[in-house]
């Protein structure tokens, strides 16, 4: 008699771990909890890595639609991508899935340190971003097919009840990374020291899981191996930890140059103070106060690249050179152009009629109301700005505080902390404290910023007018109409149609470096991003607006 041939097997053979359970240190149940809680842990800081790529580009590069479509999508390919190279090593998942946590909390945990290192010596960071979200997404993508096997592994379930309980775990667990990511790394860490941090917190469970729950399946020379790579990786985010205040700083310098004497980063934002003060002459008071100040700013938190202020800027060092103010990377006020812009925003509306109470939205940095305080027949301001640690600084940084000749400080003026725009939607404190304004100033950043786009919007000129007494003003800075006319007459299309008339103006500017060094963003200055130490002829385009008299 003749026996039947054995079944072919066709396609790519079943991995030889799958068919036989694991030895485990600890019951089935236990165990295949253990290999979900790592799940939650690796999604968590793999969600934590994508929010910081875009964080970080953003802040660099600004557009922060830009950057995060580019990171989300060359990631969310990339993952794909890696989840068909893992198809591999699904015969040796335990020691793969080692290997691949090991690199990946390598590749996070530097990747924000990478990207600031290149935009600050090298001026280059969007190849860097797709490199870094490239390697992330396929390390990443790869976890999946790895952690299925092993979860098989524990104990065999229906295909359909795996994959349920892996996905479960692994959306709660991107849900805890990104609620964490933007309410206690960023404040607590910053960018830089938050990714390193997650890369550690990656290796420890990756490593962690493979050694102990999965050691039956590896040899003494891949445990060694995997042991010694933890190790490793973890060292170096460790030395990388310590390195963040030195590295930090030596990366402002090389983007700001060595007159950077004030740097911290506030709720908000980053604010950089390049120049501005002689620390011979400065008043001793006024001094020991900026210093109160900007130790209560470091403590605030630190997001993103910033981090505490560097030596520079405590011993007077570096300080000399006109005063540059810079917010997030962008030039938002410098002593050489600080007068022409102000005075075009300012005197317009001012001198147009009536100006006893004003209302200054945004400018925290005091000097459109420095402006505004030289009539002598204004009797109330009210600067309603986003930042109050912005506004401390301007009252106690001696630099600032001389540009803006201590304009905060004048008893007429109020300082409101809140988003302008919810504070106007509100009503303000027109109705409540003498009525609504004579004049209303916009100081505020640049239009062809994303970040700004609802402050320059239809909803938000009709709230402003709500502010507005009869007869008053609206100044607005619109952009440069010449370099950019596009959004100089767009912002012009938008004020009309919020029932205001209009009348657009330019005040030219002289000729004054755009941006600090390897700084190519925009800020509210006319024109493109131009390489370091450029020089350009500038202007600024504004807007006076009034209610439309009936006819």
């Amino acid at each position: 008699m003749i026996d039947p041939p054995d079944p072919v097997h066709r396609g790519s053979p079943e991995p030889p771990e799958a068919g036989s359970p694991a030895r485990l240190p600890v019951p089935a149940g236990l165990g295949r909890l253990l290999v979900l809680a790592t799940v939650f842990v690796c999604a968590a800081c793999g969600l934590v890595y994508e929010l910081e790529m875009v964080a970080l580009a953003s802040y660099l590069t600004g557009d922060s639609v830009t950057q995060a479509s580019v990171v989300l999508s060359v990631m969310v390919f990339a993952m794909g991508i890696g989840s068909l190279l893992a198809k591999r090593l699904r015969c040796r998942a335990a020691v793969g899935f080692g290997a691949l946590e090991a690199v990946l909390a390598l590749v996070g945990g530097f990747s924000a340190m990478a990207l600031y290192a290149c935009y600050a010596w090298f001026g280059q960071s969007r190849s860097v971003l797709v490199a870094f979200s490239l390697a992330m997404g396929m390390l990443i993508g790869a976890e999946v097919p790895l952690l299925m096997t092993l979860i098989q592994r524990v104990r065999r379930q229906d295909a359909g009840g795996a994959v349920a309980d892996l996905f479960a775990a692994d959306y709660v667990g991107a849900l805890v990374g990104g609620l964490a990511f933007p309410f206690l790394l960023l404040p607590g860490l910053g960018q830089i020291s938050g990714a390193l941090l997650t890369g550690s917190v990656n290796a420890v469970a990756g490593g962690g899981l493979v050694l102990w729950l999965f050691r039956s399946d590896l040899s003494v020379r891949a445990r060694w191996a995997l042991i010694a790579a933890n190790v490793l990786v973890l060292a170096l985010l460790a030395a990388g930890t310590v390195l963040v205040p030195p590295f930090e700083r030596a990366a402002r310098d090389a983007v700001y140059g060595s007159a950077a004497r004030v740097a911290v980063r506030t709720g908000i934002q980053e604010v950089v103070i390049t120049g501005g003060t002689d620390p011979d002459a400065a008043d001793p008071d006024t001094t020991r106060r900026a210093g109160t100040a900007d130790q209560h700013l470091d403590r605030a938190g630190r997001h993103g690249a910033a981090g505490p202020a560097p030596d520079s800027a405590k011993n007077g060092a570096g300080a000399g050179g006109p005063l540059g103010l810079y917010l997030d990377g962008r030039l938002r006020a410098g002593a050489e152009d600080d007068h022409p812009y102000h005075e075009g925003l300012v005197h317009p509306a001012m001198a147009g009629g009536p100006h006893r109470r004003v209302l200054v939205l945004g400018g925290g940095d005091g000097l459109a109301a420095r402006e505004v305080l030289r009539y002598p027949g204004v009797t109330a301001v009210t600067v309603v700005e986003l930042d109050p640690d912005l506004a401390r600084l301007a009252r106690t940084d001696p630099g600032l505080s001389a540009l803006n000749g201590h304009a905060l400080d004048d008893p007429r003026v109020r300082v409101v902390t809140g988003d302008v725009f919810e504070w106007l939607r509100q009503g303000g404190a027109a109705a409540r404290n003498g009525g609504p304004y004579d004049v209303v100033i916009a100081d505020l950043p640049d239009p062809g910023s994303t970040a700004s786009t609802k402050l320059y919007s239809q909803e938000f000129y009709g709230l402003a007018s709500r502010a507005l007494a009869r007869g008053g003003r609206l100044a607005v800075h619109a952009g440069e109409p010449t370099s950019r006319p596009r959004t100089f007459w767009t912002v012009d299309a938008t004020v009309r149609a919020a029932g205001l008339s209009t009348a657009p103006y330019r005040i030219p500017g002289r000729t004054v470096p755009r941006t600090p060094p390897r700084t190519g963003a925009p800020e509210r200055s006319c024109g493109t991003g131009h390489p370091t130490g450029h020089r350009r002829a500038c202007g600024w385009g504004f807007l006076l607006a009034a209610h439309r008299t009936p006819a």
